[in-house]
């Protein structure tokens, strides 16, 4: 329980800071009427192009793309769209309405809608990459950023992004279903710690207890601050100075726990999409024992490059990206986060939190319900067609239940309160 606690509290940091960066590039594109403009100009010739691929030559083309059946639909349809809009909304409302990390949806909304785990995570890095390239906000903190410590770890996050990228395509050259097998299993880890962590919060909080931001999170950020001093006192050379401003003289760390840290986070990225960004908030702050300060202003000069290399490199000339989907998710998630963010004035923490419990929870039985039918078609676990299906179903509809009654409760809320956001919009 002490493990769950104290890597959940580190996820729920990571996704906190994730959700910040997400809602901050989000109002730097929606505010910015020259960036809505691009974003609708890459929108047009998708559904004007798209349509008449679908029209004029869908029955002419396959069904899906590459010898073993990696990619969606070859051919556009406006429901594919649709759909992608509706994934990136969802994620989005729970980034904006809850301050955490929303993005965790997406792979399972994608992989559930039968999309193959390659192609999910592949999609899901580009969107990222795509939401970090037309909302950069890097200049607002240049004055913030180490460049030592960000070069440092852009070499790790480079090794850490090539070692994932290859594991999962040679995964997928060997069996496309125990890649999706290895994304799901990872999926399974992540969501089933953080969710565990968010519900014992949120049952902490009912009873008036302890909760994140209160003692629970402090014991975890002392024991991690511990760590830091450790790590920053392993002096392996070459040693990297940072935080001159702040601290007299300033602090050092060794550049292998940097360039370790940068692999991690650029492995994860690579395996789960997502899973690279909320990593780096944590790992900076508790272990390599950087200032918030400065870990901001790094972790949006890192994320930019650490997404792209990984989307392209990685996916993209492999032919492992939908960008039909991404640019659908990168609209939905742009509304969503507003939307989600406005909502939050008018209700209460504890009914977010417990929201957010639930969130996770389901795309931790989407995927754990998933894996048994992965494992069954490998042979490696013995099961009936019919019990698969079963537990299959219950996963996917379990999952986009819970997604959607949080969607029409946010959004419902939304508009059920518009005269009072506005007022509150007025007064600021």
């Amino acid at each position: 329980m002490k493990f769950i606690r104290q890597w959940g509290s580190f996820m729920m940091m990571g996704a906190r800071a994730h959700a910040k960066w997400e809602m901050e590039v989000s109002n730097t594109i929606v505010k910015d009427k020259k960036r809505m403009i691009i974003l609708i100009l890459l929108i047009i010739p998708i559904i004007i192009g798209g349509v008449a691929v679908a029209n004029d030559f869908g029955s002419s083309l396959p069904e899906t793309l590459g010898g073993k059946k990696a990619y969606s639909p070859a051919f556009f349809t406006p429901s594919i769209f649709l759909a992608s809009i509706l994934i990136g909304l969802g994620a989005g409302l729970i980034t904006g309405c809850i301050g955490a990390g929303g993005g965790f949806i997406i792979a399972p909304a994608l992989m559930s809608a039968g999309i193959k785990g390659i192609l999910a995570v592949g999609t899901d890095l580009f969107h990222i990459f795509a939401k970090a390239i037309m909302g950069s906000v890097m200049h607002k903190k240049l004055g913030n950023i180490s460049i030592p410590l960000a070069l440092l770890f852009l070499v790790g996050a480079i090794a850490g992004a090539t070692g994932g990228g290859t594991i999962n395509r040679v995964l997928f050259e060997i069996n496309p279903v125990l890649s999706d097998a290895f994304i799901t299993m990872t999926y399974v880890l992540m969501l089933g710690i953080l969710g565990t962590y968010a519900l014992s919060d949120y049952l902490r909080s009912r009873k008036g207890g302890s909760s994140v931001g209160g003692h629970g999170e402090a014991m975890s950020a002392a024991e991690m601050g511990r760590l830091a001093k450790k790590v920053q006192s392993v002096k392996i050379p070459p040693m990297v100075t940072f935080d001159q401003g702040l601290v007299p003289g300033g602090r050092q760390v060794s550049s292998v726990f940097l360039i370790l840290s940068g692999a991690l986070v650029g492995f994860c990225a690579a395996i789960m999409g997502v899973g690279g960004g909320f990593l780096t908030f944590p790992i900076f702050v508790y272990v390599l024992g950087v200032s918030s300060m400065t870990t901001v202003g790094t972790d949006i000069f890192q994320i930019v490059f650490t997404a792209g290399y990984s989307s392209i490199s990685q996916y993209a000339i492999y032919g492992f990206i939908f960008y039909t989907l991404a640019i659908g998710m990168l609209l939905g998630s742009l509304f969503g986060i507003q939307i989600g963010a406005l909502v939050t004035k008018v209700v209460s923490d504890i009914t977010i939190r417990g929201f957010y419990a639930l969130a996770v929870l389901a795309g931790f039985v989407n995927r754990a319900f998933a894996l048994p039918g992965k494992l069954a078609e490998m042979e490696v676990i013995s099961a009936s067609e019919k019990t698969i299906l079963i537990l299959d179903q219950i996963g996917i509809w379990s999952f986009f239940i819970v997604i959607s009654i949080f969607a029409i409760w946010v959004i419902g809320t939304f508009f059920k309160n518009v005269k009072v956001l506005r007022g509150a919009e007025a007064n600021l």
